[in-house]
């Protein structure tokens, strides 16, 4: 049955006043919000000060000084691009002009960036916030989907690597701060529009995007709007779903499949399994579990919009009201043709080839050529539909008044996604044979006379089901700050130049439900199709005439499929809907008091400048948890309680930070921090939902008790910034993280009452309980990091106009991931080493970049908690290429992924591959006016 459960049957199950403290800041923000301007920035806000001179007309070369200029005026580790980088540069989201900072990285969802990493750690590990407001995407997790974000409506971005007390925590990695324009930023009206056309390589398709900015001052007020839109069609072509299976799938089952693979391993490999219920042993004995051939067609509609009113009567005060507002929908289309080689009917027929050297030191030998006595050939036409809706408004003040700077904010950041998902299934049992290629695998005829040919026998598919399911989020985010900050000329201590102090109260809820069904037949609860109705009697289509696009590129290869809009007019009853599920149901509650105080000092050491802040901030953080936890009913089946089950946690957290520069020359700083740091739980381990296995007598519950993960940190680097804008920097990083969470057992719950499928009595059995924890010890993170900016006419005139800018980061760790084999393995996500490099050459009139991203091979998981899955080492071209028309009007051609990279995965070894994926190339032509 579909959840009706909503925020107000929460407060009736357990209120949450709010301590007579936090009513008090809440109240004294409101006043100060309505009565006294502020801006909405932390108290050191020096840097976002320095954005007010951007202007978005500027070339590159001055985008990368303003960017340098943020860097050497903030006093810890941090990078920053402002404007002109963010809407020049090729990319097809915010993720992607991301990438080209320092540390940074991105995580490629079929070609296309989706979200960042900072300094290689997950994504979950980096905290996001626009104009100060930490961000809702809404994400299952934490984590920021940044491919919702139209990068044309940004002004700047700051990443953040080392805090100060005043910064709003949670980010372990680093703080991605960005910010959008605000009429004040330009000095006279500004109008900008801009259009583009794009065309990808593969689906053939030309994409429109539209974006403008007006702005202008009137006396003391200032207005601003922008807007942005654009639409991308992105097929992507994938041979993969490659994975390693253990020999225990066959060796465990029940009647003459294990011991006929007892037997064909030791007939064609020599292997005697002595143990088949040892899964040590079995474990180390592989073979392939899928092989699928993939195409996704990607339709995306994305748009943003923001509005700024602002009222700055002097350089002393400012009162500002930002808006911003967007809609990213996607319609991703899916079609399969996949050999489940593991299936629960089959079991080995004939070992063709086999590997036992490659992974000889783990003591795993790997069946490379097999064919096996009952695959499982599927056919997949599967559609996801994403609707993501997000809005943030806030109201900032910024007053110099008596030598004290009173900064505030009051503000709200929401987000709303629906994802509706379907997949027709249609399944065919034959014998056939599975094996590696060069290009990851194939599945062909075999030797058994029943054997198919799985791409051209639609009359052997037998209709299995049209899956559906359905999922909501709700994220919403309410902060509300006050920072004061007080200059000082003490003659007793006159090194301290300033004091400063704040609070801040965020409320944070995300409610996540989801839900499933399965359609059998033309009539809710009629299974008629099933094992009756086949493939050939849908109409069907070559798939690559589905999909708009030639031909598909992983394989000299086509078949006959069902497209998705015929699947679901067909399939979809009159009525049908899909209903929430009570047990996938949470909401978790998270409310948080800040309170900091720093201390900033000047003063020379052995006649050097130095800038140093020193502070601790003090961090208060209570939860309130829901979700359905799993009964068994009266009658033996499964069933929810009536309500959700709520369940309080909380912890606190003092986190210190220290950040100093010191002027070693003119233009030479040394640089240096240390701090604190912390990582909040995932919200879905925190959530307070319970699952059952009876047959394991077991019990998977949320963790609200779970306490943040940790990082004690620091860095030291020397930046040498150059007279011409440009910049020479390194610095060492180390990070000791405690505290990751893991899944554990936590305890017992003695003399459960379990049931038999008619309701009788079974007995009374002690289940065990696990849940997510955070894990003993710690692990360490290290790292280099170089930058290189620099107009190469410094080196000699003839190079005037030319220029690169480039980084490098290169990291080294001491954990090991959680492999059942302990196999040695990086932890997931972690790439050894990333760099960027831009050449750039620009004149009055022409202007044009290349620019190579690297990211080192990394493990995307560890399948089965035994066989690391890698992604390989992956570098793309991007080229810009700009001319004006006139002072007023330019002319840009963009590339991206110009050399046409594949991305390419495997599993221990290169060997052994488990994806080749091709999205092409993508070419645009766009046009820009400023007036």
């Amino acid at each position: 049955m579909q959840s009706s459960f909503k925020h107000n049957d929460i407060s009736k199950l357990q209120q949450k006043p709010l301590s007579r403290a936090v009513q008090q800041i809440l109240i004294g923000a409101a006043l100060i919000a309505t009565a006294t301007p502020v801006l909405a920035q932390t108290a050191d806000n020096s840097a976002e000060q320095a954005v007010e001179v951007i202007s978005v007309t500027g070339s590159y070369s001055r985008s990368l000084e303003k960017a340098v200029d943020l860097k050497k005026t903030n006093i810890g580790f941090s990078d920053s691009i402002v404007a002109t980088d963010v809407a020049d540069f090729p990319e097809q989201n915010l993720a992607e002009a991301l990438q080209r900072m320092p540390g940074v990285t991105i995580e490629r969802n079929k070609g296309l960036g989706s979200k960042i990493n900072v300094r290689s750690l997950p994504s979950e590990f980096t905290h996001v916030s626009i104009n100060n407001l930490a961000t809702a995407s809404g994400s299952g997790g934490r984590d920021v989907e940044f491919d919702i974000f139209a990068s044309e409506i940004i002004q700047s971005v700051t990443v953040q690597k080392s805090p100060t007390a005043a910064d709003e925590e949670g980010g372990i990695a680093g703080s991605v701060m960005i910010s959008t324009a605000r009429p004040f930023d330009y000095t006279e009206r500004k109008l900008i529009v801009s259009a583009e056309g794009a065309h990808n390589s593969i689906s053939e398709e030309i994409d429109p995007k539209f974006s403008f900015l007006a702005s202008d001052t009137f006396g003391d007020w200032g207005a601003l709007v922008s807007f942005s839109k654009a639409s991308r069609t992105n097929r992507t072509d994938a041979n993969s779903g490659i994975n390693f299976r253990p020999m225990g799938r066959f060796l465990e089952a029940t009647g003459t499949r294990s011991d006929q693979a007892a037997a064909v391993l030791e007939r064609d490999a020599g292997i005697v399994v002595s143990d088949r219920k040892d899964k040590n042993e079995t474990s180390r004995i592989i073979f392939q579990d899928k092989v699928g051939d993939r195409l996704y067609l990607n339709d995306q509609d994305k748009w943003g919009a923001t509005a700024s009113l602002q009222y700055k009567p002097g350089n002393d005060f400012s009162l500002t009201f930002d808006a911003m507002k967007g809609g990213y929908d996607v319609t991703e289309d899916e079609y399969d043709a996949a050999a489940y080689s593991a299936s629960s009917r089959s079991t080995l027929e004939t070992i063709h080839d086999y590997d036992d050297t490659t992974l000889a030191q783990y003591g795993i030998v790997v069946l490379t050529d097999v064919s096996y006595t009952a695959t499982q050939h599927e056919f997949l036409s599967k559609q996801r539909i994403n609707e993501t809706d997000y809005s943030q408004y806030s109201l900032a003040l910024d007053w110099q008044t008596n030598g004290w700077d009173i900064n505030g904010l009051l503000g709200f950041s929401g987000a709303e996604k629906a994802r509706d998902y379907a997949n027709l299934k249609h399944v065919a049992y034959a014998p056939s044979r599975t094996r590696w290629t060069a290009a990851g695998g194939e599945t062909i005829v075999s030797d058994n006379p029943a054997s198919i040919d799985m791409y051209n026998s639609p009359q052997s598919y037998l209709f299995e089901a049209y899956e559906t399911e359905l999922e909501s989020v709700t994220d919403d985010k309410y902060a509300a700050q006050l920072d004061f900050k007080k200059s000082l000329e003490l003659s007793f201590m006159p090194a301290l130049s300033s004091v400063q102090f704040g609070v801040r109260y965020t409320d944070k809820s995300k409610e996540r439900q989801f839900g499933g069904a399965k359609i059998q037949g033309p009539a809710n609860g009629d299974s008629s199709w099933v094992n009756t109705r086949t493939l050939a009697d849908s109409e069907l289509q070559w798939v690559t005439d589905i999909v708009p696009g030639g031909a598909y590129k992983a394989k000299d290869l086509n078949w006959m499929q069902v497209a998705n809009d015929y699947a679901r007019n067909t399939f979809r009853y009159a009525g049908f809907s899909t209903p929430f599920n009570e047990g996938d149901y949470y909401r978790v509650d998270e409310e948080v008091l800040s309170l900091y105080a720093m201390a900033n000092l000047d003063f020379d050491l052995a006649g050097m400048p130095v800038t140093l802040n020193a502070g601790v901030r003090a961090v208060d953080t209570s939860v309130l948890s829901f979700g359905y936890h799993q009964v068994q009913n009266d009658d033996g089946s499964n069933g929810y309680t009536d309500t959700p089950i709520s369940k309080d946690g909380s912890y606190n957290d003092v986190l210190p930070s220290l950040n100093m520069t010191m002027e070693l020359a003119d233009g030479v700083l040394l640089r240096a921090a240390a701090s604190e740091t912390l990582m909040r739980p995932a919200l879905g381990d925190i959530a307070y939902k319970r699952s059952v296995s009876w047959s394991e007598f077991r019990f998977k519950d949320g963790n609200p008790d779970l306490k943040p993960t940790t990082a004690k940190q620091w860095e030291a680097g020397v930046e040498w910034y150059l007279e011409n804008g440009g910049i020479l920097a390194a610095s060492y990083f180390w990070k000791e993280i405690d505290g990751v969470v893991r899944e554990a057992l936590t305890g017992v719950v003695e003399d459960v009452e379990k049931l038999n499928a008619n309701g009788t009595l079974d007995g009374y059995y002690d289940f065990e309980v696990f849940q997510p924890v955070n894990a003993q010890g710690s692990y360490k993170v290290t790292g280099l990091e170089l930058i290189a900016q620099l107009p190469l006419s410094a080196l000699h005139p003839a190079l005037e106009g030319f220029g690169i800018n480039s980084n490098y980061t290169m990291l080294d760790n001491s954990l090991t991931g959680a492999s059942d084999l302990d196999i040695p393995t990086p932890p997931e996500g972690l790439a050894d080493t990333t760099y960027n490099f831009t050449l750039y050459y620009e004149n009055d009139r022409f202007d044009t970049r290349i620019s190579y991203n690297y990211k080192d091979k990394y493990v995307e998981y560890i399948h089965l908690n035994m066989y690391p899955v890698y992604r390989d080492a992956y570098g793309q071209v991007d080229i810009a290429i700009g001319y004006n028309l006139t002072d007023n009007i330019k002319l840009s051609l963009k590339g991206i992924n110009i050399t046409d990279e594949e991305a390419t995965g495997y599993t221990l070894s290169p060997l052994f591959p488990v994806m080749n994926e091709f999205s092409g190339r993508r070419i645009s032509l766009g046009i820009r006016a400023d007036f």
